[in-house]
């Protein structure tokens, strides 16, 4: 038998009518967008299924609603196909956002409060740097230490007759595969962008993102986070999360609070996450929600390993049976 891990996307799966099949087929999945609307007092869902395409990718927005059709598509296999999550998942864990749905996915925290947290965290990242200050890069060809080099490099502003300034920029995710993505101060990253270039890497773009998320200058952020999971309810997951800053296990509530307050200037760790998971006998990523970047990122990490998108009702109805 498999041992299978539970993965959900974060960021950048985002896509208008993502939810839609589900919500028209599934009353589970109807159940969890009407209580994530009502948590936000908002019609979340319908933006999430009509649009507009920039609405949703406001990163308030963005992060609530890639958690609920997460969660709906788990409340789906659970009520319509009776899979429990304890016996089928060894493990479960998120990217960035994606952590805070692996947490209410094995119900340490309620899908309601889950919402409202992510609600407060991109309202606080979006807050934390003006527009235009910050920015983020993907490089695409490098390894960990070689995106921290660059990085040290970029990070050294430059002007004649005046001492050197050290300007903030720092591995945000480390994504395997060859994949890295910086952030910090926006001339910091297009001077990082030119030395990747410079030194041959395979691909150097500047993101499409509203802040430089994963790095200190989202301290603000961090700080609002802490306030805000010092009064959320987190109770002992049903199995253990892989955390994103950690690469290791947790299961402890005040452990997974400082976590996720860590998470919000520190590395996103997937690579190291996945080659843990792998270590402790997973075989099988199943990611559950929309998209599938988490999948093709697990291949890159370990083609050895079986990977399965769980986001429509097709997907559901394949996946039920394979079990």
């Amino acid at each position: 038998m498999p041992v299978h891990a539970f993965i959900f996307p974060g960021q950048g799966s985002q896509s208008v009518g993502m939810g839609r099949e589900l919500a028209e087929a599934f009353a589970p999945a109807r159940e969890v967008f009407e209580e994530v609307d009502d948590a936000l007092g908002q019609r979340l869902s319908t933006l999430m299924f009509e649009g507009p395409m920039d609405e949703l990718t406001r990163t308030e927005n963005t992060q609530p609603a890639l958690m609920a059709v997460s969660l709906a598509v788990l409340r789906v296999l659970e009520r319509e196909g009776g899979l429990e999550l304890k016996r089928t998942a060894a493990l479960v864990a998120g990217h960035s956002l994606g952590e805070y749905s692996a947490l209410a996915a094995a119900g340490a925290m309620g899908v309601a409060q889950t919402a409202r947290l992510l609600r407060v965290r991109g309202e606080a990242m979006q807050k934390a740097v003006p527009p235009g200050v910050g920015g983020m890069a993907a490089l695409i060809g490098v390894d960990l230490d070689q995106a921290r080099e660059i990085c040290a490099e970029a990070a050294i502003l430059r002007v004649e007759g005046q001492a050197d300034v050290a300007e903030t920029i720092e591995v945000a995710n480390d994504n395997g595969g060859g994949q890295v993505v910086i952030s910090g101060r926006i001339a910091a990253v297009e001077r990082a962008i030119g030395i990747a270039k410079g030194r041959g890497v395979k691909r150097a773009v500047l993101l499409p993102v509203s802040a430089p998320f994963h790095c200190s200058l989202m301290a603000p952020a961090a700080d609002a986070m802490a306030e805000a999971l010092d009064r959320a309810e987190v109770a002992v997951p049903v199995v253990p999360v892989v955390a994103n800053v950690s690469a290791a296990k947790v299961t402890d509530p005040q452990a997974i609070r400082d976590l996720l307050v860590r998470q919000v200037t520190g590395t996103v760790r997937w690579r190291e996450s996945v080659e843990a998971m792998v270590a402790m006998g997973v075989d099988s990523f199943v990611e559950l929600g929309a998209g599938k970047v988490l999948s093709g990122l697990v291949r890159r990490i370990d083609g050895a390993v079986a990977t399965r998108s769980v986001g429509t009702p097709a997907d559901i109805e394949a996946f039920l049976a394979a079990l």
